[in-house]
């Protein structure tokens, strides 16, 4: 796992006319062709640094002689059009051999490319390709299978990618840039186009195309941050491509970003999520289904357990990271298979934090019983308040976003501990929920309509079927009420109807923080997060939702194009891992397992239990995973990762707050309105706090971290 840079200047510009002109100012021998290179390798090194949490074992960089660009005769060579950089985290290879940026063997012009992330199964996919190609692979590195991928199935190579990945490659001959990211978005993925100026302020007429792995790695090429008010408000940064910066996206899940010539950028898919036509009866039995999801499992579990450094798991006291951790131990038991570099004979070793006990968020104890019961190593690091406000601003800058919730900082900690360990890897639990149907909010949408794929193995009887619908809708209001959000009032909405009526549209918009200045209604009026939220699936997916799929099915879909990869992959994911030089594996977005899943009856993925009077959710995971875990868990309800929400005042989190959260800070947005916030951090804190004070202040606090650590400028009306 690594991170990535890359600098690409558009055609046109004034730099590759007028050399003269260059960023920041640059004069005199810079203006030569020689010295813009020497310019443009310091810009790439500190664009590096910023990120090298993502890679602190190396760094690699190539840059362009010209791109082989045609000239007129006798025309002076023109400056570098292309840089690319890379920082490295040795797992796979950890010789020089494997270090990057990789480039085609003996090809002027060649073929150059970095990565960022892990391909799986890359030894069958080298034998098949030195059985139908003469490429001479030079290292053993996962990641060069890109290259020689590429020269044989051109841009159908993201066919054979099977696992997380952000990608670069450049084809010095065609002149094509590609970008790709992997399908559910586990790996980012951020582009800019930048109006380069001088050191006056003044424009240079050069356009370059910014493509990293975190939006920090552009402060270093000079692009300045300014709020993107509307994306705040109508959570673009949550449920598409935008963030929370003007100008600045993320290239979509799922697909790859082409730049042609030097100029015209264009985006384009290369996979996406399908679920089967409800009306068709699935024939399967029963046991099939069940023994189809656990060697997909199993597979998907033994293929991350490659690396050539030692390979931990993140356990909890939820039945998703058990059951990596279950699997794991068959594999090393029964199989003898290796869990990285370790041998079969070393123990699994797992890791967890714990909060304090009588906050009724802590799971550690449920996971001290299921490492015994596995015959694991368990190691655990006590996260208390103090903890919990110490890491808050570092969390932030390493998210580059927002969260209401402390659980990302829980994260960030608990990434510490494999770190101070020894561990590079480690296999975690995201993704479960969202393809074996995990989260409550998800019930009333399975209630919506029959399932007619299963209907003859359905054990929720359908004259019932309206009844629990209406109980369903009742408990998510009430939950949200809990919590401090608003599903609203059930209202069936233009964006609910164009995603055939789900409710989980609004319970993905339940918490939205209305703490704008009144300007902000007058320059971006009707903004609807729900409408984000629908406009995000293109008009094949909404077609099918319409029509074809189950509600249940659809819920899904929204949720993997918004929530999963904006939130749950990033705070709660790669970029709270990857701040201390952690990699996370995945196995449940294994697209060979999600596949198979996506196509099994929504009432295998929830279930009514007759004799228990209650629904079970990831009903088919617990039958599939059930030689691998205890009873207590394969009976244990869904309950969310999440930090406690009550706090004492005084204490380090109301001290941490209250600085934030100040008159000043607040003002300097430029978007907030402190008369809708001066009393949030008052009401959050002490023996009744207010959950929803709580959140709001977490979030604009974030916002002033995010202020002054990426020096945004004050966002105003007219700008």
């Amino acid at each position: 796992m690594c991170g990535i840079s890359c600098i690409l200047s558009l055609a046109n510009d004034a730099s590759h006319q007028h050399t003269r002109d260059l960023p920041n100012g640059t004069h005199g021998d810079a203006a030569k062709p020689n010295g813009k290179r020497e310019r443009l390798e310091e810009e790439l090194k500190a664009s590096l640094e910023q990120i090298r949490h993502r890679g602190p074992d190396a760094t690699g960089t190539w840059i362009s002689d010209d791109c082989r660009v045609a000239q007129p005769t006798n025309a002076s060579p023109l400056p570098p059009r292309l840089a690319l950089g890379h920082v490295r985290l040795s797992i796979n290879d950890l010789s020089p051999e494997g270090a990057q940026p990789f480039h085609s063997p003996a090809n002027t012009p060649g073929i150059h490319a970095i990565v960022n992330g892990e391909f799986y199964d890359y030894d069958a996919i080298r034998a098949h390709l030195e059985a139908v190609t003469a490429y001479p692979f030079t290292s053993r590195s996962d990641s060069e299978i890109i290259i020689a991928l590429y020269e044989h199935y051109g841009l159908n190579f993201t066919d054979w990618l099977r696992g997380e990945f952000a990608c670069v490659i450049y084809d010095e001959r065609k002149q094509l840039l590609v970008a790709v990211r992997d399908r559910y978005g586990i790996k980012p993925l951020f582009w800019t186009v930048q109006e380069v100026k001088d050191q006056r302020g003044k424009g240079t007429g050069e356009r370059r195309l910014l493509v990293a792995s975190e939006m920090k790695a552009f402060l270093p090429l000079g692009w300045e941050p300014e709020w993107d008010v509307r994306s705040l408000k109508d959570a673009g940064w949550n449920h598409d491509t935008r963030t929370l910066f003007k100008g600045v996206q993320k290239i979509r899940p799922g697909h790859y970003m082409t730049c042609q010539s030097f100029g015209r950028i264009e985006e384009r898919p290369y996979w996406d999520a399908s679920f089967p036509d409800k009306r068709t009866p699935d024939l399967r039995t029963l046991q099939e289904l069940i023994e189809g999801v656990r060697q997909r499992m199993l597979d998907a579990v033994r293929l991350r357990l490659r690396a050539d450094v030692p390979v931990g798991i993140y356990l909890s006291g939820g039945i998703d990271s058990s059951v990596i951790a279950g699997m794991v131990a068959h594999l090393v038991k029964e199989q003898n298979v290796a869990v990285g570099s370790a041998p079969p004979s070393d123990r699994v070793t797992c890791f967890s934090i714990a909060f304090e006990e009588d906050s009724g968020y802590d799971e550690s104890a449920i996971a001290n019983r299921t490492a015994e019961w596995l015959g694991v190593k368990y190691v655990k690091k006590l996260m208390n308040e103090e903890e919990l406000a110490r890491r808050f601003e570092d969390a932030v800058w390493h998210c580059e976003q927002h969260n209401p919730d402390l659980n990302f900082v829980g994260k960030f900690a608990l990434s510490e501990v494999p770190a101070e360990a020894g561990y590079k890897v480690v296999l975690t639990g995201e993704g479960a929920d969202e393809i074996f149907a995990g989260y409550p909010l998800y019930l009333p949408d399975y209630l919506r309509e029959p399932d007619l794929a299963w209907a003859q193995h359905n054990s929720l009887p359908e004259a019932e079927r309206a009844q629990h619908l209406q109980l369903a809708e009742e408990a998510a209001r009430e939950h949200y009420r809990c919590i401090g959000a608003d599903a609203g009032d059930g209202a069936v909405s233009v964006p609910r109807r164009m995603l055939n009526g789900i409710s989980t549209v609004s319970s993905m918009t339940a918490f939205q923080p209305d703490v704008f200045a009144p300007w902000t209604d007058e320059v971006h009026p009707a903004c609807d997060p729900q409408m984000t939220i629908a406009s995000n699936a293109d008009g094949i997916a909404r077609g099918h939702i319409s029509k074809d799929w189950h509600p249940l099915h659809a819920a899904l879909y929204v949720w993997s194009k918004g929530h999963l990869p904006n939130i749950f992959l990033t705070c709660l994911g790669d970029r709270t891992e990857m701040a201390n030089s952690i990699e996370a594996r995945t196995p449940f977005l294994d697209h060979i397992l999600t596949e198979y899943v996506n196509n099994l009856p929504p009432s295998v993925k929830l279930r009514w239990q007759p004799a228990e009077r209650r629904f079970v959710e990831k009903w088919i995971l617990r039958e599939a995973a059930r030689p691998f875990i205890t009873q207590e868990l394969f009976e244990r309800r869904k309950h969310a990762y999440a930090a406690p929400t009550r706090w004492p005042r005084g204490g380090p989190l109301y001290v941490l707050m209250t600085g934030l959260v100040s008159r000043e800070n607040v003002e300097g947005l430029g978007f907030v309105s402190w008369e809708k916030v001066g009393g949030l951090v008052e009401a959050a804190f002490g023996p009744e706090g207010d959950a929803r004070a709580l959140r709001l202040a977490l979030v604009v606090a974030e916002w002033v971290v995010l202020a002054k650590r990426f020096r945004v400028r004050r966002a105003e009306a007219g700008g």
